[in-house]
């Protein structure tokens, strides 16, 4: 590394506080924690707590320990405030690069610039911006293509016939808004979206709009819901007001998910392995960080749609 980008990020380090400087490198996730010691320091700035943030979180985890790296993480609870936040303790630990698993799109260009000014070089999980020349790479996951595999899911099942379509979506600004963007647009002239109302990956707020959704549109036949923790307590909602033939898909592909759609609670699920995310960006970031050797920018993460069909075909979504 060269001395003049190692006394920018001394100097940056300084500005953020001493405060940051004592997180303790073997608590939890939220306090900084350190998961393995190695020659290279990654920051990793996770988006919030549901069980794809915390499979990512393992698997950058034990990723970092195969690759020998010191891995300090950090949660910032969906609030693009605390993420902003989190990169300025990272920088004050002065790692060798930071990977991010943005709150919302909008937050990355202050987040990328706040690395960029301290010569800490990003890398980006799941959404990527539009601009990637000051960025390390990205793990990107296609969130509008997986949209729209469960529209076409229900293309293929409605077979023409006019029907109506519910959507409980994420929470606003980042990766919902894209999943959500890619399934309207994607959907057939035969079913239209009658509801869209967040349930901010909360399984209670989901149940809530579910049952809100439900008196509006008693006749629903289908719904789209954000990530599969949302899509059980939405079908608990549908099946305790009398619904049980809606028809929901959704998008994770965990362990239950596929359980859930083997036993028909849940009628498909696009597979977006948190697992593979992980370790690609960790591999891939030391990787690029390596001059010597050769590494793809942008890694694409593949994506299955799982039904009864195919349910051997699901990727391992989260580290054993």
């Amino acid at each position: 590394m060269k001395p003049t980008t190692r006394s920018r990020r001394t100097a940056a380090a300084s500005l953020v506080g001493s405060a940051a400087l004592v997180l303790s490198g073997c608590g939890t996730e939220d306090d900084g924690a350190g998961a393995a010691g190695g020659s290279v320091t990654l920051g990793f700035v996770n988006g919030a707590n549901t069980h794809f943030h915390q499979c990512l979180l393992k698997a950058v985890e034990e990723t970092g320990k195969a690759q020998k790296a010191t891995v300090y993480s950090a949660n910032s609870k969906q609030d693009a405030g605390t993420e902003l936040s989190n990169i300025e303790d990272m920088i004050a630990r002065n790692v060798d690069a930071l990977i991010v698993q943005t709150v919302n799109v909008d937050a990355l260009e202050g987040d990328i610039a706040k690395a960029k000014s301290a010569g800490i070089p990003i890398y980006l999980t799941s959404v990527a911006t539009s601009d990637l020349s000051d960025v390390l790479g990205v793990a990107k996951v296609d969130l509008k293509k997986l949209g729209a595999l469960d529209a076409g899911w229900i293309a293929k099942d409605a077979a023409g016939k006019d029907v109506k379509v519910g959507i409980v979506a994420g929470a606003p600004g980042a990766a919902s808004d894209l999943m959500v963007g890619g399934f309207k647009d994607a959907l057939p002239a035969n079913a239209k979206v009658v509801a869209n109302q967040p349930g901010m990956f909360n399984p209670a707020k989901a149940q809530d709009v579910a049952e809100n959704m439900i008196q509006a549109q008693p006749d629903l036949d289908y719904a789209f819901v954000a990530n599969e923790e949302m899509a059980f307590a939405v079908r608990k909602a549908f099946d305790a007001a009398g619904v049980k033939d809606v028809k929901i898909v959704s998008a994770n592909g965990t362990e239950d998910g596929i359980a859930a759609v083997k036993s028909g609670q849940l009628s498909a699920t696009v597979a977006n392995s948190a697992m593979t995310i992980g370790q690609t960006a960790v591999k891939n970031t030391i990787g690029l960080l390596d001059k010597d050797k050769t590494v793809d920018k942008i890694a694409d993460i593949p994506l299955v749609l799982v039904t009864k069909d195919n349910v051997s075909d699901a990727p391992q979504y989260c580290p054993e």
